[in-house]
């Protein structure tokens, strides 16, 4: 269950633009609740499982919570500004057997405590979106995964979107349901270089960085490399050059893998310049 405005056809813009307003004032914005074959979508595009902690931010009667713990085995919490919803939601764990692994409480998801999270869910208008960005980058640890319904991040580009075409009506909704995944990225940005001992030779990389978009430029034993298919998943990061292929991880102030080239894989560790 959300906090969003229920979008008749042909009033999507004034609905979403006065909802969108009343969310910054002291109102409530009305909520819809999120189709269950949504909510099942949602915490598969997440690869959700047992090793994860999921967060819904807005969680409404708890569906995406009590969904998590008891489909995918996770541990789940959700937050959520009313009360009488985080009652409800309670309520609702208890009744499917998940009190165990599903908690709820009552907060502001601006100021909510995402650090934990491996999987963070939201239904939330653009507005809230926005202003969560630079909270779960910050707070977020590489390689979490944000699943969003309907709305995108202003300036992040989702890693995913999918639209999904619904089997059955649902109030509030139209026939399809738009889905977006985020994952975390770890933070390359910077000059990066091999040891002088390194068995690939001396390696000097400089990564510029916007979210999980990325661009190299550097140098093999003093000679220039143009980089091509530059990737940065979470903590993994690729790159290609004419001749050679790195696959590593981004591992605070080293990255360290293997490059192939040459018909041989050699390990490559490129540390922090400072």
């Amino acid at each position: 269950m959300r906090r969003m405005a229920i979008v008749p056809a042909g009033l999507a813009a004034l609905v979403i633009l006065g909802a969108a307003r009343a969310q910054d004032s002291d109102r409530k914005p009305p909520f819809v609740t999120t189709p269950l074959e949504v909510v099942d979508r949602m915490l598969r595009l997440a690869q959700t499982g047992p090793q994860d902690f999921v967060i819904d931010l807005g969680s409404g009667d708890g569906r995406i919570v009590i969904a998590a713990a008891r489909d995918f085995g996770a541990r789940a919490l959700g937050v959520e500004l009313d009360g009488v919803l985080v009652e409800l939601a309670r309520e609702r764990a208890r009744a499917a057997g998940v009190t165990g692994r599903a908690a709820f409480e009552q907060g502001d998801v601006l100021h909510a405590e995402v650090s934990r999270a491996t999987v963070v869910t939201a239904y939330l208008l653009p507005g809230l979106m926005e202003r969560l960005r630079a909270k779960l980058l910050t707070e977020l640890a590489p390689g979490a995964r944000i699943v969003s319904h309907a709305f995108v991040m202003p300036g992040w580009r989702p890693d995913r979107s999918e639209t999904l075409r619904r089997l059955a009506p649902h109030p509030g909704q139209g026939e399809t349901s738009n889905l977006h995944l985020w994952i975390v990225p770890a933070q390359a940005r910077g000059a990066w270089r091999s040891s002088a001992s390194s068995a690939a030779g001396a390696w000097r990389v400089r990564i510029e960085q916007n979210h999980q978009d990325i661009r190299l430029e550097g140098s093999a034993e003093g000679a220039p490399l143009e980089f091509v298919g530059a990737t940065l998943t979470g903590r993994e990061i690729a790159w290609r050059t004419r001749g050679a292929r790195f696959r590593g991880r981004v591992e605070g102030e080293r990255i360290a893998g293997e490059l192939a080239v040459g018909g041989r894989t050699l390990p490559l560790v490129l540390e922090r310049e400072r």
